[in-house]
């Protein structure tokens, strides 16, 4: 049980503010989380990013102690609190349909757990009048819930969550209810709070765009393991394996060597690949520090994850990039961008290869013309 009061300073700051070890939780048959190690550090923010049934919402309620694992454990502060009470745990929740008191007013939503602990009137007050202007909440400490906007009920219940200076915030699927426009003014209002009162957060999302905007790192759940966990640009730049490549970037993964017509490998080591294409021109692609396979067996199962805002039109080979022949499919106005839909004859590759070029590149670019696409090598990850 951790005996740290709230609000203090860890002793150690170097601890990881939270850990799971092999967290692991079953539903009889059903394995909702599978055995999961996750470390975030003291002030960082890190998302839980995955589809419905992914794992995510498991792994956080475990770490809020509202749910018990059936196997592996959870550290707070360097302190094993498994088998601690929620209350015990120091934590603040926001949930996706605020838990407001309906029957109290704004300021005494926020004083609620302040009094819970013991706090004197006078400094409940004088917190509650803080959190107010922190959160923008002026004029409203006297409404009720029903009388205030989803985006004012969200601050409300960040407001009292932090109100008794929490190290940790838990924040699940907390813009969900929310329309586009006052989910981008509240992910810049989370953004403020981390910053401004340096609470560790984990934020539990299925939105990949909520994850990119706010996250230190993301944890990147599938199937209740976590896929990869890394800072943004890394995922984004640099993808681990294929999941991640495709549900972070969109990106096309096309199969090179025996599955392939349009490029093979050369030669292959620990570091990187050669790749020939078109015109007998040979690129080299960094391998991922991720991937492990020996040199025999990289011919038959390389892929490469190719984002569709890399690939470019071009009319014949250029010098330095990969390219590929395709026949048009469709494309689509995104305004600054045209997405072009290219079908392509060769064997084991996706259908279609989607990319996002300059509109003035691709206007008169129609159905069923045939069109070359290429990109730089060093843009592209083997995955």
């Amino acid at each position: 049980m951790s005996t740290a009061q709230s609000g203090t300073v860890p002793a150690f700051p170097d601890t990881p503010a939270i850990e799971a070890r092999g967290l692991t939780r079953s539903y009889g048959s059903v394995v909702a989380l599978d055995s999961v190690d996750l470390t975030v550090g003291q002030g960082e923010l890190v998302s839980l990013l995955g589809a419905s049934g992914s794992g995510k919402s498991t792994l956080l309620r475990l770490i809020a102690g509202f749910d018990t694992p059936t196997g592996g454990g959870v550290w707070l502060h360097g302190q094993e609190v498994t088998g601690s009470s929620p209350a015990e745990r120091d934590i603040g929740m926001v949930f996706q349909n605020y838990a407001l008191f309906p029957h109290m007013t704004v300021s005494k939503n926020i004083a609620y757990g302040l009094r819970r602990r013991g706090m004197s009137g006078a400094s409940v007050r004088e917190r509650v009048a803080e959190m107010v202007e922190r959160m923008k909440l002026d004029g409203l400490a006297d409404r009720y819930p029903e009388e205030l906007s989803g985006g004012q009920q969200q601050r409300v219940a960040i407001a009292r969550a932090l109100s008794y200076k929490p190290r940790v915030l838990l924040m699940d699927e907390p813009l969900g209810a929310l329309d586009r426009r006052l989910k981008e003014s509240l992910l810049a209002e989370i953004r403020r709070v981390h910053r401004e009162f340096s609470t560790t957060i984990i934020y539990v999302t299925h939105d990949k765009e909520e994850a990119l905007i706010l996250s230190d790192r993301i944890a990147l759940m599938d199937e209740g393991r976590v896929r990869a966990c890394d800072t943004v640009a890394n995922l984004y730049l640099h993808p681990s394996n294929e999941f991640v490549a495709r549900f972070i970037s969109n990106a096309n993964i096309l199969p090179v060597g025996a599955e392939s017509s349009a490029f093979r490998v050369v030669s292959s080591g620990p570091d990187s690949i050669s790749v020939e294409a078109d015109g007998g021109m040979v690129h080299t692609l960094e391998r991922g520090s991720a991937r492990d396979a020996d040199a025999g067996d990289f011919e038959s199962s390389v892929r490469i994850a190719v984002r569709p805002e890399v690939l470019r039109l071009q009319s014949d080979p250029e010098p330095g990039m990969l390219s590929f022949q395709g026949t048009v499919g469709d494309t689509f106005f995104l305004g600054d961008l045209i997405e072009v839909s290219l079908e392509t004859e060769h064997p084991g590759w996706p259908e279609p290869v989607l990319a996002r070029v300059p509109r003035e590149s691709a206007m008169g670019v129609a159905r069923g013309d045939r069109v070359r696409l290429g990109f730089d090598p060093a843009l592209a990850s083997v995955v």
